[in-house]
């Protein structure tokens, strides 16, 4: 056999006639055995006779990068940084899970965890809490509505049980169904007396912040329904109806029922939105100005299924807009004629505030959160979300969609002032301030949580926020809260009235109310509109009406302290001077926000 020499840096390579290469190793001491191509050349200086070469076929050795490693046996011993050759482990496939992870929703409110939710619940009551109490340091005798209510009340349930005549038709000028919330204060009222009626209406402004809550929530997130909430609870409306007899704070809760249920069925089938038609007519039977948010309903209906429905959430508004409109009209067919719809809503006598004047009243009750709620539109139609969680899976709204959203609950604000303006009137806006601000405090609560920022960069900014509302909340409700004390006076009629006098009241609904055992309704006359024809055959109305009646001695009791009517006021004192007929019994001092009056009782001889 025939072989090949050559010489390489390591050593003499020998090739047999195969072709196959082995290697002639200039050793290391006698033991020098084979290597391998790339190993490191030892050079001795001492002279070792070279070993012999050895035929090792190249088919024969085993592959290098799994056993065989000759660099091992010749190095092993000599070599102290030597550390031998370990194959890699093979990879074992992880095996399949047992279960699968959902897939992560697209609103954050869904992605709250349990602590979360415990905590944020644990701030709401923290919240219920406070709107309590600053509903329940208000104390005053009973309101001239709060009187007209209930004691109507009484006389709709004696109709209802007994068939007893209605000393008035109270439908023809009541802003509300008179078989509805009056009969319930009057049920009320017969167990637990005054007091019970206003926590009632404290059950249900707490119910609408609790609603509020939950359906900003769904909206948005839990902050964003924390702060929708926090803000609600401590403006001066929801203050003043929390502790107020009045129909405002059943409507407030039922629109807020209503709109609940539109959030919360804004996934399920377009039929499902009925169920929002029940309360959003009820709440407009309870008061009819409740129809001016109707619309607001109809818009989220649409725009809270837009996302998931496209062009077909249209179908959920007209659903609920004739679910509303059909339940109405049953309503109105089997309660017969309701003049007070025309005078007290739809048609009611224009006033004399200018628009500057209720602007400013309307800014005062609610501008912070109104502003807050502008703030919020703005910073969601530029960004859906805050970016504080990004493992949020899940693209948000389109913007267009958001954007309409924040015009119309934020606009909702709006809707009370704008109407009083048209009829140029003040009255009730306080009340009804409260609810598009409703409405409005999801988009507020949004902001509010806009302005801290993410991972609560800025708390104070939201503290100021809140605290600012909240003490303007507390001085405009205890200003607001503010007419005569009756307790001196109701005390002083007790022995002078009975069931076959006349008797002049400035306010007769109170009176008419505390001594109802005493005397009846029809007794009372107030001093707003009278006709009179005088005893000189001639025929009066108005304030000489007052003055004539006054004069030939018409009126029992007479009692007035000139705040609500001026004009009847300054009428009656005319009549009165120099008039025999009557003699001055008491004079009984109070104190209210304006400043100091006083009634003055007057008796006949």
């Amino acid at each position: 056999m025939s072989e090949r020499q050559s010489q390489t840096s390591w050593g003499r390579a020998h090739h047999d006639e195969g072709g196959h290469e082995y290697h002639e190793v200039y050793g290391y001491e006698a033991r020098n055995a084979y290597a391998y191509p790339g190993a490191p050349a030892y050079v001795d200086s001492r002279a070792v006779p070279p070993a012999p070469a050895v035929h090792v076929p190249q088919q024969a050795q085993a592959p290098y990068h799994e056993t065989y490693d000759p660099y091992a046996e010749t190095y092993e011993t000599y070599d102290p940084y030597y550390e031998p050759y370990a194959p890699a482990p093979e990879p074992v496939p992880e095996p399949a899970p047992s279960y699968t992870l959902p897939a992560v929703p697209e609103s954050a409110w869904s992605v709250d965890t349990r602590r979360s939710k415990l905590l944020g619940r644990g701030v709401l009551l923290c919240i219920l809490l406070i709107q309590a109490g600053l509903s329940l340091r208000l104390h005053r005798t009973a309101f001239q509505d709060e009187a007209l209510y209930i004691a109507s009340g009484h006389y709709e349930l004696d109709n209802l049980l007994h068939g007893t005549k209605l000393p008035v038709d109270f439908a023809s000028y009541f802003s509300g169904h008179p078989k509805l919330y009056p009969v319930l204060a009057a049920l009320v009222d017969d167990r637990f007396g005054l007091t019970g009626v206003r926590l009632m209406s404290l059950l249900f402004m707490l119910g609408a912040t609790g609603l509020l809550y939950s359906f900003t929530r769904r909206l948005f997130n839990l902050r964003a329904a924390l702060g929708a909430a926090a803000l609600f609870s401590v403006v001066m409306a929801t203050s003043v109806l929390g502790n107020l007899a009045t129909y405002d704070a059943m409507a407030v809760f039922l629109l807020a029922l209503a709109a609940w249920l539109v959030v919360r069925t804004d996934r399920m089938n377009a039929a499902a939105v009925l169920l929002a038609a029940p309360p959003a007519a009820l709440a407009c039977g309870v008061k009819y100005a409740s129809g001016l948010y109707l619309p607001t309903l109809v818009l989220l209906a649409v725009l809270t299924a837009h996302r998931h429905r496209g062009l077909r959430a249209l179908v959920r508004g007209v659903v609920l807009a004739l679910g509303c409109g059909a339940l109405l009209a049953a309503g109105y067919r089997l309660s017969g004629p309701l003049g007070g719809v025309s005078a007290t809503t739809t048609d009611r006598a224009h006033g004399t505030d200018t628009a500057l004047t209720l602007l400013r009243r309307s800014a005062e009750w609610g501008g912070l959160v109104f502003l807050a709620a502008l703030a919020g539109t703005v910073a969601y139609a530029l960004r859906g979300r805050m970016g504080e969680m990004p493992w949020i899976a899940g693209a948000t709204s389109g913007r267009w969609r958001r954007t309409g959203l924040g015009i119309v609950l934020t606009g909702t604000a709006l809707l009370a002032p704008a109407y009083q303006v048209h009829l140029q009137t003040q009255i009730s806006l306080y009340k009804h301030i409260g609810f598009g601000l409703l409405f409005a405090a999801p988009l507020a609560g949004l902001g509010l949580s806009r302005l801290v920022g993410p991972h609560f960069r800025h708390p104070q900014l939201g503290i100021m926020l809140y605290v600012l509302t909240l003490v303007f909340g507390m001085v405009q409700a205890q200003q607001t809260y503010s007419w005569p004390d009756s307790t001196r006076m109701i005390a002083t009629l007790r022995p002078l009235v009975d069931r076959t006098g006349h008797y002049l009241a400035e306010e007769q609904e109170v009176p008419g109310y505390y001594l109802r055992e005493r005397t009846d309704w029809g007794q009372w006359q107030n001093t707003y509109f009278y006709d009179y024809r005088a005893k000189d055959g001639k025929q009066y109305s108005g304030p000489d009406a007052f003055e004539h009646a006054v004069r030939d001695g018409e009126f029992d009791v007479i009692v007035l302290h000139g705040l609500v009517t001026p004009d009847t006021y300054a009428a009656v004192r005319k009549g009165l001077r120099g008039n025999s007929h009557y003699r001055l019994a008491a004079v009984i001092p109070f104190s209210t926000a304006g400043g100091d009056k006083a009634y003055r009782i007057w008796v006949k001889q």
